[in-house]
């Protein structure tokens, strides 16, 4: 290597190192957001699956209860409005 070059680096040497810890300090706190943000939509996933859950159940309910009208429960769960979280 020439001695000019590092004699050229020995002053940046403190800009270069300042900016490679701004630069990972930015990195961690997006992968920090990234990380929240995963972890909202996973919890939005998980009520809309425990929600369809429950309706599957009920229609389960419904089919195999023979001694109940059908058509009365069919129309009682359109008349609900619908939740959301």
């Amino acid at each position: 290597m020439d001695l000019g070059f590092i004699a050229l680096l020995i002053p940046l040497a403190p800009f270069i190192i300042g900016g490679f810890a701004i630069w990972t300090h930015h990195q961690r706190k997006m992968m920090e957001h990234q990380s929240e943000i995963t972890a909202e939509k996973a919890a939005q996933y998980a009520a809309q699956s425990e929600q369809l859950e429950q309706r599957v159940r009920v229609l389960e309910r419904i089919v195999t209860d023979k001694g109940m009208d059908l058509a009365e429960q069919i129309e009682d769960l359109r008349d609900e409005p619908p939740r959301i979280n």
